[in-house]
């Protein structure tokens, strides 16, 4: 089966929007390298509308190894409402999300690589379909939003497993967990 991995980043207080007020501080050399090591370890991207709309503006008019990556790689959409994608290589998954996904994961050569943790990310992890969970916590507390804006969601209890602990230069640590 193929593997889905989340790859977020994430506040000490548990925001995971606002970025502008406790990420960007924290992009250097080696987080740039550990990103573009995880694109290229996969072979297609999963993401809901709002994360597709920002990347589809950001990214097709960016140069570099890997925007170059992330505009060839194949791209799916949770949404029920995007009909003519722009993006090169895009599809868009207009059913049901699970089931959509469970028959990706048939494809045993085909790792998903998502950024952020919304909707389609919770969804997966409500069904098992999320195979790795890649926390980037930054030594920051945000300070800002709603519980709408943090990891945190009702009625979403799952146990997970700790996989791995890396530790970046920056005090931003990577800890990846996998389905219990």
């Amino acid at each position: 089966m193929g593997k889905i991995v989340s790859s977020t980043f994430v506040s000490l207080d548990g925001v995971i929007n606002h970025m502008d007020r406790w990420h960007f501080d924290f992009i250097d050399a080696e987080s740039d390298a550990i990103a573009l090591r995880q694109l290229q370890g996969s072979q297609a991207m999963l993401m809901g509308r709002h994360t597709y709309e920002i990347y589809a503006q950001a990214w097709p008019g960016r140069d570099g190894e890997y925007a170059d990556l992330i505009n060839a790689t194949a791209k799916y959409v949770a949404s029920s409402t995007l009909r003519n994608p722009a993006w090169a290589n895009t599809t868009v998954l207009d059913g049901d999300l699970a089931e959509s996904v469970t028959k990706l994961k048939q494809d045993p050569e085909l790792n998903v690589l998502m950024h952020g943790y919304g909707p389609v990310a919770r969804t997966l992890l409500r069904h098992g379909l999320l195979d790795e969970l890649i926390l980037w916590v930054h030594p920051m507390l945000a300070g800002v939003g709603t519980i709408g804006d943090m990891i945190f969601t009702e009625e979403l209890n799952t146990r997970l497993a700790l996989l791995d602990v890396q530790r970046l230069g920056s005090g931003v640590v990577l800890l990846s967990y996998g389905a219990s």
